[in-house]
């Protein structure tokens, strides 16, 4: 038999939390909207209640013996020695707060549940699940990288989850590709976020359109003024055709794959996983992000170069989370 275990992946807007069997993955998880305008502690009950729930469910018939504990992917720094989430975006008002001691606390005082819990930054649990459960357990060494509202990502190096000595490392999001451009994310110029988070690919597309005539406007999806374009409606644009949609995604790629080459060139990692929700798009931000890559590295780190796409998709998070649990990586 087994070990299982509950994973939490904590976001700004939803709190997802399920069952991972340790050989046969995921067996339930539900969606929850987080209740962030409670604070920390208000979220940290919301957490526990549903650790509690999950666990009296399925402790009767999975075995509370073979529980293996709770694992939560959190937004932000986390300072795993300490148990600290510093400053999570889409968290406002949490700052520094000792999210492992409150929720420890809580677990056992509201609902007498005493069990190990293992608390990382939520790209590293992401990175985590697809070594152990998906599209990177077939890979020693190779990084992660989350496309959606921001930029993430979690780098596993010789089957080991490596954070950094400070617990920041692999956040790809911060690294400068334009450092004389005109888009700032978190104060910092030019960074792979700021370009191609959610936010920046609205701001890209608007711009690039707006350099052609009206005429070349996809208003149907758009918007008259483009006040509808999204990375969905670039993505139906460009499978419709639309040469200006997909000239974005080229840009798009082509940012991806320069701040790829960065990691290339510093840490001779040579598969990358992408996965978020923007990664749906398949091969127009695929095949652009390869082409760039390559173009911005040398022959001699071409070999074994890989993109590909990450097979866990949402549920990458609470694999992870769970799966750190586990003793290690196979």
């Amino acid at each position: 038999m087994t070990s299982w275990a509950l994973g939490i992946d904590l976001g700004g807007t939803a709190v997802k939390i399920a069952v991972i069997d340790r050989e046969e993955g995921l067996l339930a998880h539900e969606r929850h909207p987080t209740e962030s305008q409670e604070g920390p502690e208000g979220v940290v009950s919301q957490i526990a209640g549903l650790a509690q729930s999950f666990h009296a469910r399925f402790a009767p018939r999975l075995g509370a013996e073979r529980f293996a504990g709770l694992g939560l992917g959190a937004p932000g720094a986390v300072d795993r020695e300490k148990g600290m989430l510093s400053y999570p975006p889409n968290l406002p008002g949490w700052k520094r707060f000792p999210l492992e001691e409150r929720l420890l606390e809580t677990l056992d005082a509201r609902y007498g549940l005493r069990c190990p819990l293992e608390i990382d930054n939520d790209a590293n649990a992401a990175a985590y699940g697809e070594a152990v459960f998906g599209a990177g357990k077939g890979y020693r060494d190779f990084m992660l990288v989350t496309l959606g509202t921001g930029v993430g990502g979690g780098i596993i190096l010789d089957r080991r989850l490596y954070r950094g000595p400070n617990g920041t490392a692999g956040e790809i999001g911060y690294l400068t590709v334009d450092y004389a451009g005109e888009s700032v994310h978190a104060g910092i110029r030019g960074t792979v976020e700021s370009l191609i988070g959610k936010k920046g690919i609205v701001s890209m597309g608007k711009e690039i359109y707006r350099r052609y005539p009206r005429t070349l406007w996809n208003e149907d999806m758009h918007g008259e003024d483009l006040q509808d374009l999204s990375p969905r409606t670039l993505e139906k644009a460009a499978h419709g055709g639309d040469a200006v949609a997909l000239e974005v995604w080229e840009r798009i790629g082509s940012v991806l794959g320069v701040g790829l080459a960065g990691v290339v060139a510093l840490m001779d990692i040579r598969t990358f996983i992408i996965g978020g929700g923007i990664s749906g798009a398949g091969d127009l931000v695929f095949a652009p992000a390869f082409r760039q890559l390559k173009h911005s590295t040398l022959p001699s780190m071409h070999e074994g170069m890989a993109v590909v796409p990450a097979a866990l998709g949402n549920e990458a998070g609470v694999y992870g989370a769970a799966a750190l649990c586990f003793s290690s990586l196979p």
